[in-house]
């Protein structure tokens, strides 16, 4: 029997000068782990006069984790963080009872031609820390575990998994694994998973009991224990999930928590600019996302 529970191709979307594949939620779907959202971000060419401009918007409820694989983008937030992220850094900001950040691509790379790939995840936090402070961390490439055996090379972006732990200070138990071969490979890892997972596949094809899988495929498995499958030659597989919560988490526009009632404040708040609840962002005070009218009033 297959161990493959569910297959979503990968739904696109144009936001602005990008491509952004939307992976969770899915209607049959809408977690696996504690991930509650995931965005495929390009790959995207921009000219010269194609820029990233997100104005500040708020979350509440999660954590978000930005991984680029080309690129960069600057990010900043009310916690008073200004930074740039670049390819195989992680920035992990934590949301708790409320905080604001803005996306833009950085100064110096405004006027000329660029790229722009990677990823977008919101990840659900506990309940005991769903109003917690927020709080910002970015971890280096450098400080990501990275390891190869048999030729196929691991890279673990957060959580843990195979005896190790990423630098990513994350709040419940999870991974998110990047898998790559330059060679036709056997995987055979469920032993070292746990909870729910699901395995996107970027680069190359998965085969797995009698069936092949392309990029922009996410497979969620059955049974995390009996992830086993055969990557092609030059592929490259991205696996994610842990252990779900007891509580269902519940989306709203840029908004995640397992109580409605919060979720409603934040609407209020975030509409009518109190700033007490969602501080404006140190040099990017100018410009902010309205929250979209059929928010407002959705319950």
């Amino acid at each position: 029997m297959s161990n493959i529970g569910l297959i979503i191709e990968e739904k696109s979307a144009d936001i602005g000068n990008f491509l952004v594949g939307r992976l969770l939620p899915f209607r049959e779907k809408r977690a696996v782990g504690p991930f509650v959202f995931i965005d495929h971000m390009g790959p995207s060419e921009l000219k010269d006069y194609q820029n990233l401009d997100v104005p500040p918007h708020p979350h509440i409820g999660l954590s978000t984790l930005t991984y680029l694989l080309e690129g960069s983008i600057f990010h900043r937030d009310s916690i008073g963080s200004a930074l740039e992220i670049k390819p195989g850094a992680v920035n992990w900001m934590t949301a708790g009872k409320g905080v604001v950040h803005s996306e833009r691509t950085p100064k110096y790379l405004r006027t000329t031609d660029k790229k722009l790939h990677g990823f977008q995840i919101w990840v659900g936090l506990p309940k005991h820390l769903e109003q917690t402070e927020p709080t910002f961390h970015h971890i280096e490439a450098d400080q990501i575990p990275v390891w190869e055996e048999d030729g196929i090379q691991y890279k673990l972006i957060a959580g843990e998994a195979f005896g190790r732990k990423s630098a990513v200070p994350v709040h419940s138990k999870l991974f998110f694994i990047e898998i790559k071969t330059k060679e036709a490979k056997k995987i055979s890892i469920g032993k070292d998973l746990y909870g729910e997972a699901a395995m996107y596949v970027l680069d190359g094809t998965v085969s797995t009991d009698g069936n092949s899988y392309g990029s922009k495929q996410l497979m969620i498995a059955k049974n995390t224990e009996l992830c086993e499958f055969e990557m092609s030659e030059n592929g490259t597989v991205y696996l994610f999930g842990g252990e779900p919560f007891d509580e269902e988490r519940f989306i709203f526009w840029n908004f995640v928590n397992s109580d409605k009632e919060l979720i409603d404040k934040a609407k209020v708040d975030w509409n009518e600019q109190n700033h007490e609840a969602f501080p404006l962002v140190p040099g990017d005070e100018k410009e902010y996302v309205p929250l979209p009218k059929a928010i407002l009033n959705r319950k």
